[in-house]
């Protein structure tokens, strides 16, 4: 005879929210200070472009909305506790 289905419980539900919001905030994050250092390194010392300091907040800025945004679909499409689309992540 089969197991009857059960329902997370809250703390559960509370866990899997927070693995989420963590994983996400630290994409989010990283994004932004990955691209703040590309962006000061191309525009510093390896003089590639010229950006001043606001330009180049803002452009780390978009990068990191942009994972925003990619983390939140991704709860969409993949596991409900990971903000990749990446399966088992």
């Amino acid at each position: 005879m089969s197991q009857p289905i059960t329902l997370p419980g809250a703390e559960t539900v509370v866990k899997t929210a927070s693995t989420y919001a963590r994983d996400l905030a630290e994409r989010v994050i990283w994004t932004f200070l990955g691209t703040a250092a590309a962006v000061a390194l191309a525009a510093g010392p390896a003089d590639m472009l010229s950006v001043s300091f606001w330009k180049g907040v803002g452009t780390a800025g978009l990068a990191a909305v942009a994972t925003l945004v990619k983390g939140l679909a991704a709860r969409l499409i993949g596991p409900k506790n990971s903000a990749s689309t990446a399966p088992g992540v």
